[in-house]
């Protein structure tokens, strides 16, 4: 997942982009109101962790302007344990949940999760096609109930695939699955990854969609 972090300690901002990053997600991260605004005018997220508390302004108004504009990301808010008030505007305005600093990051991960889980529209917490299932909050995988061994982009080119049976992804989309902003992407890593995927559960597994890009078959 490609999560979107605001928030403007430093500190905090690095502990988020640590613990999201170990739970398998790509995260970007901006420090104010007037960032965030541009990351979503140019980026889709899976996800958006927002701080209430911002040098240019709250999050709230964010938020608001979001859900305004018909903007649906999924919005988990961090707050003060005893802001009651805000967390109540927070929900009324949009947030799909809330978090009281200070906080546990694995509690944060599944909470990420499960707003996007929600997003998407899926109920079940672990991606089947087939014989293969994926399971996001151990970042483990099998394959006819044997454990399947992918390296943490296999397991998200996988993912962005199974979230969508039947949908073929251009190479575009799946790259920003797959890399933040800081990250260099090299021109056929994409390809790469489809490659070694398709060593691993089947060469049919993958369909490439000439000039498209690809999506996920039935699995056997």
């Amino acid at each position: 997942m490609r999560i979107l972090v605001v928030e403007d300690d430093p500190i905090l901002a690095d502990g988020l982009a640590v613990g999201l990053g170990l739970a398998g997600m790509t995260v970007d991260r901006v420090e104010n109101c007037a960032d965030a605004r541009a990351a979503l005018a140019t980026s889709a997220f899976d996800a958006m962790v927002l701080d209430l508390m911002l040098p240019d302004g709250s999050g709230l108004d964010v938020l608001g302007e979001m859900r305004r504009s018909g903007n649906r990301t999924p919005v988990l808010l961090l707050t003060a344990m005893d802001d009651t008030p805000d967390r109540i505007r927070g929900l009324d305005s949009g947030a799909d949940d809330y978090l009281g600093k200070p906080f546990d990051l694995d509690e944060l991960g599944a909470r990420v999760r499960a707003i996007a889980r929600r997003g998407s529209g899926r109920a079940a917490p672990r991606l089947s096609a087939g014989g293969v299932v994926l399971d996001p909050a151990s970042l483990s995988a099998t394959l006819n109930d044997t454990p399947l061994a992918l390296s943490r982009r296999e397991f998200a080119v996988l993912s962005a695939l199974m979230e969508r049976p039947g949908i073929v992804l251009s190479k575009s989309e799946i790259e920003d699955r797959l890399y933040g902003w800081q990250e260099e992407i090299e021109s056929n890593a994409v390809e790469v990854h489809i490659h070694h995927l398709r060593a691993k559960i089947g060469r049919d597994a993958i369909e490439t969609v000439r000039g498209l890009g690809y999506r996920i078959r039935a699995i056997s």
